[in-house]
């Protein structure tokens, strides 16, 4: 289709990646696809495109099309990629997670969407609802199938497939194929084409890997050296208050920093993630699980603050870093008492490499970040103000410019408003009407010689509520 060609042009996009030239021929056929491929290899693109060619337009709460993934931030950037192809077509792209409003969700849906990008969670609660009906979806995309399995999502994948049509084409993509994806593939699929891209695992050897030795107490200094020697640095802590913590002390270094976990509003979570990509701060500090699906390019140095819980996720953690072709480095801040676990860590990851004191000299050299332009929206807070601007440019031509006033005049104001305030500020101590109004323990503006008060503690004693001057 000429048009999606077009913005294909515009976004850089001239030739295909293996698994796009893979997946593509046999997807457009309507044929079930079994693809293993590993984040950051193209994967969004070579199911988008045929799903958007092969879509047929909806109507109001049945979708044709599903796309399902694991975490609000893959389901908000596989819509963003998806959006501007498919409004060539003329279709409709909407993404459902947790963590925002039914409301937005229910009128999108209402209004007629041809294809959801959803997660499992909020995607059940909206069919409980019957806000959405699966029963026309042709084709389902089920994305980063093996991170579903590791979240204990197979079951609820499992109720939507069983809610979609019979005849639908079923496509899954995953980084490995174990046994739970596997069940999948065996219960759901019709004898699918398979498709395998890069190697089975994350390769360890693409990336240099560092473990230093240090106490507790000089892990946020060396962090921050490290993010100014190294570029494009992502930080994984393994909790919530750990984020928000080495965000703050690397913010008091002086550096511009993002924080993500779980516990953040959507709306925060999306802030984060677009200054980040946009190169509007140098540094992502997030949890294992914000993390998960996340493909951000030009991220030069992976930094384990807290141990990973295994090889399993070292590797997930790792391999954020040092795609296609590009220089990485991993490095792993670790406290005597945690050697044994980094040891055995490395015997899980297949690499063996000496603990010791930092060298800086030894990280990869800063590369350039390229950041991407972001689209640049009227603001309401500049249109108020130039509607401000522009009520004063009227009533100054109309009234004719202030006259100017004395400093006597200046004077008099000054002691008339003081008066004034005294005066309420007398009321209020004694019981005066203010009192009556609702303007009881309104500031008041100290005299001069006034003797500082000691702030009366309120305690409940007999039958109402008295005062104790002793504290």
């Amino acid at each position: 289709v000429p048009p999606i060609v077009n913005v294909l042009k515009e976004q850089g996009i001239t030739e295909p990646f293996e698994v796009q030239a893979e997946a593509i021929p046999d997807m457009l056929e309507g044929k079930d696809i079994c693809c293993r491929a590993p984040t950051g290899s193209g994967k969004t693109l070579a199911f988008g495109l045929p799903l958007i060619l092969n879509c047929k337009p909806a109507h109001p709460h049945y979708p044709t099309a599903l796309v399902v993934t694991p975490t609000r931030e893959l389901a908000e950037q596989i819509c963003q990629v998806l959006k501007p192809l498919a409004r060539q077509v003329k279709l409709g792209v909407m993404s459902i997670y947790g963590g925002v409003s039914y409301g937005k969700q229910r009128s999108g849906l209402q209004k007629g969407v041809d294809i959801v990008v959803a997660t499992p969670g909020r995607l059940i609660d909206l069919m409980e609802n019957e806000t959405i009906k699966l029963d026309d979806v042709g084709a389902v995309v089920l994305d980063e199938a093996d991170r579903m399995a590791d979240m204990g999502f197979i079951d609820p994948v499992c109720h939507i497939l069983d809610n979609c049509a019979k005849d639908r084409q079923t496509i899954l993509f995953s980084a490995t194929l174990d046994d739970d994806v596997s069940r999948l593939v065996k219960k759901y699929q019709n004898n699918p084409v398979k498709v395998n891209v890069g190697p089975k695992e994350v390769s360890m050897e693409s990336m240099k890997h560092f473990f230093w030795l240090m106490p507790n107490g000089r892990k946020s200094e060396l962090t921050s050296n490290i993010i100014r020697k190294g570029g494009r640095s992502l930080i994984f802590c393994r909790t919530r208050r750990g984020v928000d913590r080495v965000g703050k002390e690397l913010r008091r270094a002086d550096l511009k920093i993002a924080t993500i976990h779980g516990g953040l509003s959507q709306n925060q979570r999306d802030k984060a993630m677009q200054r980040f990509i946009y190169g509007e701060c140098v540094a992502l500090v997030a949890t294992d699980v914000a993390a998960r699906g996340i493909d951000i390019e030009g991220i030069q140095c992976v930094i384990h603050y807290d141990p990973p819980e295994n090889g399993k996720t070292y590797k997930h953690r790792s391999g954020r870093t040092a795609r296609a072709g590009a220089h990485g480095a991993v490095i792993s801040l670790v406290q005597k008492p945690q050697k044994g676990d980094y040891h055995k860590i490395q015997k899980q990851v297949g690499i063996n490499v000496k603990m010791g004191s930092p060298e800086f000299d030894m990280l990869p050299e800063k590369v350039r970040y390229e950041a991407p332009l972001r689209k640049r929206t009227g603001s309401p807070l500049a249109n108020s103000g130039r509607q401000r601007n522009r009520g004063r440019s009227r009533r100054s031509k109309k009234a004719g410019k202030p006259e100017e006033r004395s400093p006597l005049n200046k004077v008099v104001e000054n002691v008339e408003r003081a008066s004034f305030f005294r005066k309420n500020n007398n009321r209020n101590k004694f019981g005066g009407k203010n009192r009556k109004s609702g303007n009881r323990g309104k500031k008041s503006f100290p005299r001069e010689g006034d003797r500082p008060q000691r702030r009366k503690k309120p305690t409940y004693g007999g039958k109402g509520l008295t005062t104790n001057q002793d504290g």
